[in-house]
């Protein structure tokens, strides 16, 4: 599979496309002016606690508090509580100690938020999801902070290994080497970029991460709620540093600035990759270049046909969202049940990469083509769920239930990317209906009759060009415009304009000011 990232540079903000095999499967926007990105740290300050949710409100900047479930504290809130502290109100020159610091026993899971909040202290918070509509960012106290290799947790000693690391062997491997690098008060989590690497390389990954977290405790002293401790990285780079692989051929940015910075990063973390990067440098737009305008306009309408004709309809709600598999005028022989698998599997894969390019979170519930076959059913649920592998969200498939209906849960990190490529039609207003040409002239007639009666001269009538051949077809004296003239004995200009609608027109007083009706 070959994967390229291609980077759009604009006053507004970065756009990131990611394509696979030249299909676009991520879309992401990241604001010039974005705050309160997930990983971002603050130093916020406890405003409410409410019992009934088990939970608190933190101001942390955002118009409206953060959200901090009893959940998301950590076990080792209590520790992350005294480091906040004591870092806030550091004196010293060199800092705080991390390898000194002793750690609080750890919370029990069925507490509650007073028990540990109480005092509505200031406290140290991680950006768990972006802001979404009237709501404000979700929080955890679970603090980590990931590296390409590994992730780093404070306040622990623990040791884990990727599951997707399927070998044993290089599972003890690199817990072996992970335990004897590692500093003392820091856990960590290899991620499964990590197999096959050696000692120096983890190494290198941990110590970088060890640096950031002297940075935090550099921010934090002396630091006032609400405050911004530390920023995740660019979108450009959390994603390189997730997604990079060998299957990673081509990475192309149209801003100077970005390209530098983009290489820069590749060079560090991934050398023998940084000649994939290029910079575009060309008067026509990046995306369309790279056929991704197209793709943008044909993916995120209500209705989403896939090759053979069949299609998907999308619709949202608040409590989820729904997706209808239709067979169109797709066959593939005259057996029904066949028919539907090869249907179902196509659309399939085109759902996994909708999840994926919409953002779409919560749940999701898909209505398949009907099946009689269980072993179809199964098989149609082992292919969504490898369908569903690359998506780097937290996603659970549910097997097909009794009325037909397969249930998938998406892990939501920020708003959905909702790109609308309907308009409202001028002429109908979205009703699908205008009115009928002969009751539009009658109208028009009648107004053109009650101006001249009440003594308008010289005036004007402009329309749109189809109405404007209607109004003055024929021969010049047997036109309707030479019969409203002759019946209304007062010569009434007609013009066309392309800018109005079909069933729009106007008519304007001889010092071209324009009559309201």
């Amino acid at each position: 599979m070959n994967k390229e990232l291609i980077i759009n540079a604009a006053p507004q903000g970065v756009e990131i496309a990611l394509l696979e095999d030249r299909k676009l499967v991520e879309l992401h926007n990241e604001k010039s002016d974005a705050r309160f990105a997930v990983g971002d740290l603050y130093l916020g300050k406890v405003k409410k606690l409410i019992p009934g949710l088990n939970a608190a409100f933190v101001d942390v900047g955002f118009e409206k508090d953060a959200f901090l479930h009893y959940t998301d504290l950590s076990p080792y809130a209590k520790s992350l509580l005294k480091f906040t502290q004591l870092s806030t109100n550091d004196k010293s020159e060199n800092g705080l100690d991390f390898e000194k610091f002793e750690v609080e026993a750890e919370i029990v899971k069925t507490g509650k938020i007073n028990e540990v909040l109480g005092g509505k202290p200031n406290i140290l918070v991680q950006i768990l999801k972006e802001p979404i509509a009237a709501k404000g960012p979700r929080l955890s106290c679970e603090i980590s902070l990931p590296g390409r290799f590994i992730v780093i947790t404070p306040f622990n000693n623990i040791v884990a290994v990727s599951r997707k690391i399927h070998s044993s062997e290089e599972r003890k491997r690199l817990q072996k080497i992970v335990e004897a690098i590692k500093p003392k008060n820091f856990g960590v989590i290899v991620r499964t970029a990590a197999e096959g690497k050696n000692t120096a390389e983890l190494h290198e990954d941990l110590s970088e991460l060890v640096t950031t977290w002297k940075t935090i405790q550099k921010n934090l002293k002396g630091a006032t709620p609400p405050a911004k401790i530390l920023s995740e990285q660019t979108k450009t780079n959390s994603i390189l540093r997730d997604l990079l692989n060998a299957d990673f051929n081509k990475i192309v940015v149209n801003d100077r600035n970005i390209f530098q910075d983009t290489k820069s990063y590749i060079q560090r973390i991934a050398p023998e990759k940084a000649e994939i990067v290029s910079y575009y440098n060309s008067n026509s737009p990046i995306f369309d270049s790279f056929g991704i305008t197209k793709q943008v306009k044909g993916s995120f309408g209500k209705t989403v046909n896939l090759n053979s004709g069949a299609y998907l309809i999308i619709e949202h709600t608040e409590a989820l969202h729904v997706v209808d598999v239709n067979s169109g005028y797709k066959s593939v022989g005259n057996n029904q049940e066949q028919n539907a698998l090869e249907t179902n599997l196509e659309a399939a894969e085109e759902i996994a990469r909708q999840l994926r390019l919409r953002d779409l979170g919560g749940i999701i519930v898909v209505d398949f083509i009907d099946m009689k076959l269980p072993d179809n059913k199964r098989k149609l649920v082992e292919k969504m769920e490898e369908f569903m592998q690359p998506d780097r969200a937290k996603h659970a498939v549910l097997p097909i239930s009794k009325f037909g209906l397969m249930q998938i849960t998406r892990q939501r990190m920020k708003p959905e990317v909702n790109i609308n490529t309907q308009e409202t039609c001028p002429s109908c207003n979205g009703t699908g209906k205008i009115t009928s040409t002969l009751l539009l002239e009658d109208e028009i007639e009648k107004n053109l009759n009650y101006l001249i009666t009440h003594q308008h001269k010289g005036l004007k009538l402009v329309v749109h060009p189809i109405m404007h051949a209607y109004l003055s077809k024929g021969w010049f004296w047997k036109t309707k415009m030479a019969k409203w003239n002759k019946q209304f004995g007062q010569k009434t200009k007609l013009e066309k304009d392309n800018n109005y609608h079909l069933t729009e027109y106007k008519f304007y007083d001889q010092n071209g000011e324009q009559i309201k009706m």
